[in-house]
């Protein structure tokens, strides 16, 4: 994935993430909102490190970790998996063969998200 492709992937997640959910804005304010592109980014790090590693594991035990830090910051799981359907979605929008396996992988992250 190319810098300039990923950061722009994560910033139409978070402005997707907060027209769903004007109510997050209010809640967290701007600095929430940074926090939230900042997380984002993290998550794509994290994707195109599993996807050069060819391990779907690897992105699974990230969402997981990640889950339990938000968690206990107040955030809920919906969340999480709401930001990785954005992400999956956006994904499936730019139509290249490579980002199948990456929405697989973030949907094995939402299944293991929702046991």
């Amino acid at each position: 994935m190319k810098q300039s492709w990923k950061t722009a992937l994560a910033e139409k997640a978070t402005d997707e993430i907060y027209k769903r959910e004007p109510a997050l804005l209010v809640r967290f304010g701007e600095e929430g909102k940074a926090k939230c592109l900042e997380d984002n980014h993290h998550h794509m790090k994290q994707l195109e490190t599993a996807l050069l590693l060819n391990n779907q594991q690897f992105f699974v035990d990230y969402a997981l970790w990640l889950n339990g830090i938000l968690t206990k910051h107040g955030m809920s799981t919906r969340h999480l998996i709401d930001n990785f359907v954005i992400i999956q979605q956006l994904l499936m929008e730019s139509g290249e063969q490579e980002n199948e396996k990456g929405w697989s992988y973030l949907q094995e992250a939402i299944l293991a998200l929702q046991q």
